[in-house]
């Protein structure tokens, strides 16, 4: 019962199962969210088991369920949960001339109101703990063909920021903006190759950087509020237009 959890938001796929089977490796006890990914959690809880940590499914439609009974649930089943991990992320891209309410409300949902509010209910449960957000780099950006995401995911970097301030120092609160790590599986080569290009180290990252990072700040009681940009130095590589480099 003193073996401390994580409650990993979409951990089932993609980054959120790295995060999860990180957490795990580094001896936490899992609570594994799950919505639509049922056999792809399994197979992760499945792996966390064998490796001697507990690992528990939570179902949770993030669209409809009450994510205050989540919370409830999960310190029921681990009492000692310390780390709220929000990985799980909704993706739809559109400009603004074609974002729809029920886009904009999807995308909001998952991406803001759902990390806000568990947020407000883990900092309600427990005595002390974390809360780490995974963000995107492009809130670096303007990009407006990603609209309704890319606004959703500005307002949770706002969001961290706020709720560190607000439940310091009992919980630090901070936040990871991924660059080129997993694209899309519909992303060709020349595109993937057209990215790299645009990153001053000239390379793509792994999830284990992603790992590195989140390692970085659970261990580090003195960060807090912060969004850890881990792409390569993408996020910074904006000139902007100037005499130098105007081509007449």
């Amino acid at each position: 019962m003193s073996t401390p959890a994580a409650l990993v938001t979409g951990g089932a796929t993609r980054l959120g199962r790295h995060f999860a089977e990180s957490l795990a490796a580094a001896g936490y006890d899992i609570a594994l969210h799950v919505n639509r990914s049922r056999d792809e959690a399994e197979e992760v809880a499945e792996g966390i088991r064998a490796k001697g940590r507990a690992c528990e499914l939570f179902s949770c439609d993030f669209l409809h369920d009450d994510v205050g009974q989540l919370i409830e649930q999960v310190t029921q089943r681990f009492p000692q949960l310390s780390v709220l991990l929000n990985s799980a992320s909704a993706y739809t891209p559109a400009p603004l001339a074609e974002t729809d309410l029920e886009m904009l409300e999807t995308q909001f949902r998952v991406n803001l109101f759902t990390p806000l509010l568990l947020t407000r209910h883990f900092a309600s449960a427990v005595d002390t703990g974390q809360v780490i957000n995974i963000i995107d780099n492009k809130v670096a950006y303007h990009q407006y063909p990603y609209a309704a995401y890319l606004l959703s995911k500005k307002s949770l970097a706002e969001m961290t920021r706020m709720a560190a301030l607000e439940f310091a120092p009992r919980i630090r609160v901070n936040g990871i903006a991924p660059g080129v790590v997993l694209p899309a599986s519909q992303r060709t080569s020349d595109y993937i190759d057209w990215r790299i290009d645009g990153i001053p180290v000239k390379q793509q990252g792994e999830p284990d950087h992603l790992v590195q990072a989140l390692h970085y700040l659970l261990n580090n009681d003195f960060v807090a509020g912060q969004i850890l940009f881990v792409d390569g130095g993408e996020s910074i590589n904006v000139e902007g237009r100037h005499s130098e480099n105007y081509l007449g």
